[in-house]
């Protein structure tokens, strides 16, 4: 059982440049107090994208990073290896209901943007929806959702995403997998704080 009261909720949806001081675990806080509270549901994280564009690559970079980073707390699909992307997105999606008995879902995309919004990771509640950058209709995935704007929307959108830096894309999407390590390392703090507060319960118990 976990619990999480103690972190501060902002309003959402949460928007945090990467460059902004104390970014990831203020992001890292806004991941914890949007997961189910005393659940034990699968937390299941889809990062959606391709390494066929720089642009698009945030999300399977994002996936590769927390694979290497060994996260326990969450099941990740989407990797550089990997990728979960617009022709596999239905039946990877598919394979996680199969697989995860009512899981809860995170969904993370990379977007276009304002010009003056290019660098902000935001989160929030609901589905995300892949392809809304390039006009694709694809099914929306997520009981919550992270995206990272990765450049300017507004005119050729599929050409911006194959031109788009990607040292600046992997820059993003390190912010975002720290964020997702820093909630994961909180969890296993808090399950095994869980742990030993149930051991001596018991030991109580048995006296």
């Amino acid at each position: 059982m976990i619990t999480r009261n103690f972190f501060k909720k902002k309003q959402l949806p949460f928007r945090v440049h990467i460059d902004e001081k104390n970014a990831a675990h203020d992001f890292a806080n806004q991941i914890l107090h949007l997961l189910p509270k005393l659940s034990n549901r699968d937390l299941v994280i889809v990062c959606i994208g391709t390494d066929r564009s720089t642009g698009d690559s945030l999300g399977p970079l994002i996936g590769s990073k927390l694979i290497e980073n060994k996260t326990t707390s969450f099941y990740i699909y989407g990797t550089l290896e990997d990728p979960v992307h617009a022709v596999n997105l239905e039946e990877k999606v598919a394979q996680i209901f199969e697989k995860h008995d009512n899981p809860f879902v995170i969904g993370i995309d990379a977007c276009l943007g304002r010009s003056s919004s290019v660098g902000i990771m935001s989160i929030d509640e609901g589905p995300v929806k892949p392809g809304a950058a390039v006009n694709k209709k694809l099914p929306p995935i997520g009981d919550i959702h992270i995206t990272g704007i990765v450049n300017v929307a507004g005119f050729m959108e599929y050409m911006v995403l194959q031109n788009t830096r990607l040292h600046f894309v992997i820059k993003l999407a390190s912010k975002i997998a720290e964020s997702i390590v820093i909630a994961d390392q909180r969890l296993n703090k808090e399950r095994q704080r869980s742990f030993l507060d149930k051991g001596k319960s018991s030991l109580f118990t048995n006296n």
